[in-house]
């Protein structure tokens, strides 16, 4: 029997609001007790006063594997993950080949065995991400699939998504769909503003986020499907979820770390490493979200890492590809914010933790007895620079390059083995 104990940590578990000093034993990878009194045995390791809390849970890491090792595989990325302290990710379907039947689910959850880090597959909802041929949702569920999305590219026609949240209601299946109307959205490279308008850029408005969760929330209700709104970036769409809960519906909604951090101010002068999807918006509404956080209207927190090689970036700005890597950063991002007094520290270790692993249906993501050990200790003060060529990711695409930071990771755990340690 293999036996650790974290002692002198600051113990926060956001699934009970549990913020006491104390140990953490461990055996056999999971957690057999914890507190003030518990007995330190076998191995030791000194948290030194830092917080030890559950390890994040990513929803939504897109990877080079299979087809585009050149940005990123999944060895590389649970890397980057295990660093940045996330213990749990879910791989996006928009591979090549798409995830989008049992043995492409089979194949990531192979290769992931070897991996420091959990690593899960999101089923495509359509073959090929067509956006019109359903997958067999079902018995992707089987095979290991934790959720089903159509990636970047949301499910435009009503009557199909009417369709998957009817046949995946059956298996509780839990269906994410982008908030972004296609026709009012195509060609657009930033948000729709005077800024986009003086830079010369196509913008698309907020309200095109908007109307297509107004559309998906009225379709849940229908057929009573689990849905998730993924990734809002404005306070109209915000709204829309917000009156949503309301009603009690089934609906999640989660946002990227980026659009938490920075706003559209951020793009500067044609900076095509902010250029990111959806885009950056208005102070106003990073205001928003982050306050959307603090009063639980949105669930989840994802770093949206998109891995992309420099030159795919290093184009003119309408040209260059979208996307930015954050499994080291969603961690530091988030607590530099909680730094600034803009978010609050429970409220955002439960949307990386203990509601992703609610609406995944994972054991992890909590703080309890029995609890597989999935830990990390961080330092919520500790300042730093954020480096992108020290990045471990593949990929360095980043726009926080260059910017100061508050809060690290120190150590992280998965299934009680360390699996990363920044003294080392």
């Amino acid at each position: 029997m293999s036996t650790l104990t974290i002692v002198n940590a600051r113990i926060i578990d956001p699934a009970t609001g549990y913020d006491e000093a104390g140990n953490i034993l461990i055996e056999d990878g999971r957690i057999s007790a914890f507190g003030p009194d518990v007995e330190a045995r076998g191995d030791i390791i000194d948290a030194e006063g830092h917080i030890c809390a559950p390890g994040l849970i990513d929803m939504r890491v897109s990877t080079g594997e299979p087809g585009r090792e050149n940005r990123e595989t999944i060895a590389t990325a649970a890397k980057a993950a295990a660093a940045g302290g996330v213990t749990s990710m879910v791989i996006m379907p928009e591979t090549d080949p798409v995830i989008d039947d049992m043995s492409l689910v089979d194949f990531i959850t192979r290769r992931a065995e070897e991996a420091p880090v959990n690593v899960y597959a999101a089923g495509a909802l359509t073959k090929g991400l067509d956006g019109k041929t359903l997958t067999e949702i079902g018995l992707m569920s089987e095979a290991g699939a934790v959720m089903f999305s159509n990636g970047t590219q949301p499910i435009a026609d009503a009557q199909i998504m009417r369709r998957t949240l009817s046949y995946s209601a059956s298996f509780n299946a839990l269906i994410a769909n982008r908030a972004i109307e296609p026709s009012l959205s195509k060609g657009a490279v930033a948000h729709e503003s005077d800024l986009s308008s003086r830079l010369g850029l196509t913008g698309v408005p907020a309200a095109a986020e908007r109307i297509m969760a107004e559309r998906d929330v009225a379709l849940a209700e229908l057929t009573g499907g689990r849905l998730l709104i993924d990734m809002i970036s404005s306070a109209e769409a915000l709204e829309v979820v917000r009156r949503a809960k309301s009603r009690d519906l089934e609906i999640a909604c989660s946002v990227s770390i980026n659009h938490l951090a920075l706003n559209e101010i951020d793009i500067g002068d044609y900076r095509t490493f902010a250029k990111l999807d959806p885009p950056l918006r208005e102070e106003s509404d990073r205001l928003a979200l982050l306050k959307g956080i603090n009063n639980g209207t949105i669930d989840v927190i994802v770093s949206n890492h998109d891995p992309r090689p420099a030159g795919e970036k290093r184009l003119p700005y309408s040209e260059a590809s979208t996307g930015a890597v954050g499994l080291e950063l969603l961690l530091a991002a988030g607590l530099s914010q909680v730094a600034d007094g803009r978010l609050d520290l429970m409220a955002f270790l439960a949307a990386v933790t203990s509601n992703p692993a609610n609406l995944l249906g994972l054991e992890s993501g909590q703080i309890k007895v029995g609890a597989p050990a999935d830990l990390i200790i961080f330092d919520p003060n500790r300042p730093w620079v954020c480096d992108s060529d020290a990045l471990l990711s593949r990929s360095k695409n980043t726009p926080l390059d260059g910017r100061r930071m508050t809060g690290r990771n120190l150590k992280t755990i998965c299934q009680g083995r360390v699996v990363f340690d920044s003294s080392l």
